[in-house]
């Protein structure tokens, strides 16, 4: 049994250890996007190869994250966790020395790789470490630093891409790498799921990255018309159809497919699947539009883009409370309107634009729509499936909005008319700006509709979120079996 009290030495260094692993894979997902101009002039890259700087990471953390939490069950939490933490800081190497916009891509699928691995290993090694009374604070202490690095984030990344330059927000994990791994080995305690002898899925992790960057391409370069095109749509609808034939035939499926017996988990996914497709694109478009038309710096788009995470961090433990108390129905069915009519008010963004005035406001109201919302988000996810399978519905749910993410970020720029040198022109890129939050406020309205229709009370029994308090604005919470 775990017996590692919060207040020792040994509690103290694990919490450090897991939220420097944790805030390197929140930081990168997070200050990339403002650093994106930067990166297009300086490696002369167009809008599509800037679109695969941000889509290649979430490619292979989508499709892998689920399978890395497997790996550290069965060989090793702290190994697997180490191993994530030292490929994470090679791959962020690889990024930041990148000669041209080919190498970058190809370093930020490796770095996706390293974060499968070691962003559900941070949170299995708090549960795994410490003693059943300290770990509800322990996982609280982890969610809240963890929220504080994401909300630096930005504001780090544009001081970096002002000052020494992007190269940087990428060389910035070597450190903390340097840091993590070595504090990791000599005070986190190895620990393993001796339930776990069962054979990895790596046909259906390879399925499923495989369909969603063949389908991912086939959205990019959907401008050129060419049979590469075509070829690639149809062969990412193949492996999505494999995928869903080997988890449904396979011993050991990664994402059993009876999970979504559970008309009230399909459904929340699907609320999910609606949200963070909008939250995505939003977040990759609004740093741009901030840059590229507006004319701020990177350090002042990064800054204006601070509200959001500042109130989830302060009211998602609030939110979790009131949705315990009135059922998630009514905050599934606000926020998501809520966050509608924040990006509506962004069509004031535009050349000349006042923070105070246009900005500024939008982002409160998109803040209190994602307070309103992750929350019994989250909690309804848990609701929905038995105790045994909480982390289970937690990691596909996670997996579901990364993916919604990468395809709104693939396909809002083709749906809006954005040509391969738009982030170059000030007027093309705010002609297909108020366009795609049009698109977003949408697809968010959609979500508000599935909720009202479908999401019920949950049991009183059921299984509650650990994770009070969560800061990441691009996924929501991951949560882990109990006493896993």
């Amino acid at each position: 049994m775990p017996d590692v009290r919060l207040a020792s030495p040994q509690g103290k260094w694990i919490l450090l250890t897991t939220v420097l692993g944790s805030s390197m894979a929140l930081l990168d997902s997070t200050v990339v996007n403002v650093a994106l101009p930067h990166i297009g002039r300086d490696l002369g890259a167009d809008l599509a190869a800037l679109q695969w700087t941000v889509n290649a990471y979430m490619v292979t953390l989508a499709g892998l994250i689920l399978l890395g939490g497997a790996l550290g069950d069965r060989f090793g939490r702290r190994r697997i966790f180490v191993l994530g933490v030292l490929w994470f800081a090679a791959a962020s190497l690889l990024c930041g020395l990148a000669p041209n916009a080919g190498v970058l891509i190809a370093a930020r699928a490796l770095q996706g790789v390293g974060g499968a691995l070691l962003t559900p290993g941070s949170l299995a090694l708090i549960q795994a470490s410490f003693h059943a009374d300290d770990r509800g604070r322990a996982v609280g202490l982890w969610s809240g630093f963890g929220g504080v690095g994401a909300a630096v984030g930005p504001f780090l990344g544009g001081w970096l891409v002002d000052g020494p330059g992007w190269r940087w927000v990428f060389l910035l994990n070597v450190p903390l790498a340097l840091l993590c791994a070595p504090v990791a080995l000599r005070h986190v305690p190895e620990s393993s799921d001796q339930r776990a002898h069962t054979r990895f899925d790596v046909l259906g992790a390879a399925l499923c990255a495989a369909a969603l960057a063949l389908l991912t391409y086939a959205l990019i370069e959907a401008r050129t018309a060419s049979w590469a095109v075509a070829v690639s749509a149809v062969a990412g609808v193949v492996a999505a159809v494999a995928f869903v034939l080997v988890e449904r035939r396979g011993k050991d499926p990664m994402m059993p497919l009876d999970v979504f017996s559970s008309r009230q988990f399909t459904a929340v996914n699907l609320v999910t699947l609606c949200v963070y497709a909008a939250f995505g694109g939003f977040f990759f478009l609004a740093a741009l539009q901030l840059q590229v038309v507006v004319g701020w710096s990177a350090l002042a788009a990064g800054t204006a883009l601070l509200p959001t995470t500042v109130l989830m961090l302060l009211l998602s433990a609030r939110s979790g409370e009131l949705a315990e108390r009135l059922g998630p129905r009514l905050q599934l069915t606000a926020g998501p309107l809520l966050c509608a009519a924040g990006m509506l008010l962004m069509l004031r963004v535009g050349p000349g634009a006042s923070y105070l005035a246009d900005v500024l406001p939008a982002l409160l109201v998109l803040g209190l729509g994602m307070v309103t919302l992750v929350a019994p988000l989250t909690a309804s996810v848990l609701a929905a499936v038995d105790t045994a399978r909480a982390g289970l519905a937690s990691g596909i749910n996670n997996a579901a909005a990364r993916a919604a993410g990468l395809v709104a970020v693939a396909a809002l720029p083709l749906l809006t008319g954005m040509g391969e040198e738009a982030y170059r022109s000030p007027a093309a890129f705010d002609d297909a700006f108020g366009p795609a939050m049009l698109i977003c406020a949408g697809v968010l309205v959609a979500g508000s509709v599935i909720a009202i229709a479908t999401v019920r009370r949950p049991a009183p029994d059921c299984v509650r979120p650990e994770c009070r308090t969560h800061g990441s604005v691009l996924t929501p919470p991951l949560e882990r079996e109990r006493g896993a």
